[in-house]
């Protein structure tokens, strides 16, 4: 992945944005965050409000066998265990791993914004705002344990990964590699990405890996629908901004954490669905010969054929 230093708002909507490739974007003005975010001080800041957070007794995290387990801590407590290796006090075992991902007062209702959430710590941080403010979507605060794996998966808007400490490495893969990546959902069945089971996936081989590695203070700019697996190497406070990129009446409404399919997308899978179900009705021969071509049609209609 490309790292660019000190790009402009109007260099990033000009020459970058429009290319819709993840890049990493360093020197940019973050606030006081980056010095300040110290374990104490951030225990500090926002004291012992509860938070829920995922528990997992292994580093790789995986939402589609839910291998993990929700508890809540008071803020400081979870922040101080997040960031030791072993622990003295803990819910599974004594090198758990530990995941916070900010949400609203209403998980369904509200979404995750930091100034709502963590009003004093926000005060530190400027988010580069390369987009309109009507755009902006969420402000998702993240705390990792070292060593901590997420999942592999896309979103449906634009993101910034503001890494404010720690270090963390992030692997990307283009929507156009979909295929290859054995989806459930907006999910990847494929948990690790450095030494895939290739008997049980073994399409992963023609994915493109993309990869950085974020240091403390970089900005990886995420396009829609581009697949993303993240690693912390270390104990890291990262915020992820979430912007609309497509007219705000395309999402779904009941979306909080941004990856709902939009709502054509949604509409158009149900009528697939409905047409697969027709096909039923013929024997297998003609079910295999109508759907090869109803393949080749939504190919000829839908498909781009200018990717790079």
């Amino acid at each position: 992945v490309e790292r660019l230093d000190r790009v402009t708002r109007e260099r990033f909507l000009r020459d970058i944005y429009p290319r819709r490739k993840p890049v990493v974007l360093t020197g940019l003005e973050l606030g006081t965050c980056t010095t300040k975010w110290t374990t104490d001080y951030l225990s500090q800041a926002e004291g012992s409000k509860e938070v829920k957070i995922h528990v997992s007794a292994v580093p790789q995290m995986d939402f589609l066998s839910k291998n993990f387990v929700y508890r809540t801590l008071p803020f400081d407590v979870f922040v101080r265990r997040a960031a030791e290796v072993k622990h003295k006090e803990y819910f599974l075992t004594e090198d758990e791993k530990y995941y916070l991902r900010s949400v609203g007062e209403d998980v369904r209702k509200d979404i995750a914004d930091i100034r709502k959430q963590f009003p004093t710590l926000a005060e530190d941080v400027h988010i580069p705002e390369y987009f309109e403010k009507e755009q902006f979507f969420s402000s998702v605060f993240r705390i990792s344990s070292a060593g901590l794996q997420l999942w592999t998966h896309y979103d449906v808007m634009d993101n910034f990964l503001i890494q404010v400490t720690g270090k963390k490495r992030v692997v990307l893969y283009s929507p156009r590699d979909a295929p290859y990546l054995y989806l459930s959902g907006t999910k990847s069945e494929v948990l690790d990405v450095d030494n895939p089971d290739l008997e049980k996936y073994p399409l992963f081989v023609k994915a493109k890996r993309y990869q950085c590695v974020l240091e403390a203070g970089d900005v990886l700019f995420i396009p829609a629908l581009w697949f993303h697996n993240v690693i912390s190497e270390e104990f890291g406070v990262a915020l992820n901004v979430f912007w609309k990129h497509l007219p705000a009446e395309s999402y779904d409404k009941t979306d909080t954490y941004g990856n709902k399919d939009p709502m054509a997308a949604s509409r158009a899978i149900q009528i697939l669905d409905r047409a697969l179900k027709t096909l039923e009705e013929l024997p297998e021969e003609y079910r295999d010969f109508y759907a090869r071509r109803m393949v080749l049609r939504i190919q000829e209609k839908a498909y781009r054929n200018d990717y790079g």
